[in-house]
């Protein structure tokens, strides 16, 4: 990752500016944190890398489409620490808040998306912490992916750091429904909202049935 791609992940000064209340005495601690979280990311990214690449030999197939990952802007940092009446620290946040990294894998087939869950939790470096099952139990929006919390070593010059990153597995079809129901929820005084709420749901659960169907088809295709 080159310098201008890392800085995506460390406050602007206009970021700070804007909340240099409570960025006070921390600034450089935010950046830290930001830069550490950001190598748990990379090497969580490089071990799903790696899997896609032995699957695509082993089982001719890439389950993984898309790999995308962030990092929380310093202000959801803090606005989530208030929420949960948490003091605005650096160290409080590392404590505290295990979405600090983020790590979204876009799949073909929902079966895809357990294998490739087993098989990160299974690496030897890779503790799992929490795991949301959201296929099988979904939200009552209709909302649809699995969540994994998992902790693993990042190893700096002078010290190794148990690091959490948040691991959100789905297929196409549900990341798609998931960026408009982020967009329809974040957007304010939209006309018809109930409508569009009860319409979301109602094509999360053809996009399941549509997911499942391409698995069967898949699975049908692999028979042959």
């Amino acid at each position: 990752m080159n310098e201008k791609e890392l800085m995506k992940y460390i406050p602007s000064s206009t970021e700070i500016a804007e909340n240099s209340e409570l960025f006070a005495g921390q600034i450089m601690q935010f950046q830290e944190m930001m830069m550490m979280y950001n190598c748990a990311i990379r090497e969580v990214r490089t071990k799903l890398e790696v899997l896609n690449d032995e699957l695509s030999i082993r089982d001719t197939h890439n389950p993984i489409e898309m790999i995308k990952s962030r990092v929380k802007k310093p202000v959801s940092i803090v606005e989530k620490l208030q929420r949960r009446g948490y003091p605005i620290r650096v160290e409080s946040a590392m404590e505290h808040l295990k979405d600090v990294a983020g790590i979204r894998v876009i799949c073909s087939f929902i079966d895809d998306i357990y294998k490739v869950a087993d098989m990160l939790a299974s690496q030897d470096d890779v503790k799992v912490l929490e795991v949301k099952d959201y296929i099988k139990y979904p939200k009552p929006n209709g909302y649809r992916s699995y969540h994994m919390i998992v902790e693993i070593p990042v190893f700096f010059s002078d010290r190794t750091l148990m690091l959490c990153v948040e691991v959100q597995i789905r297929t196409i079809a549900m990341d798609f429904w998931a960026s408009l129901e982020h967009e329809m929820k974040y957007k304010k005084d939209v006309e018809g909202a109930d409508v569009i709420v009860k319409r979301l749901a109602e094509i999360a659960e053809r996009i399941n049935q549509t997911d499942m169907e391409m698995q069967d088809i898949r699975d049908e295709i692999k028979k042959k």
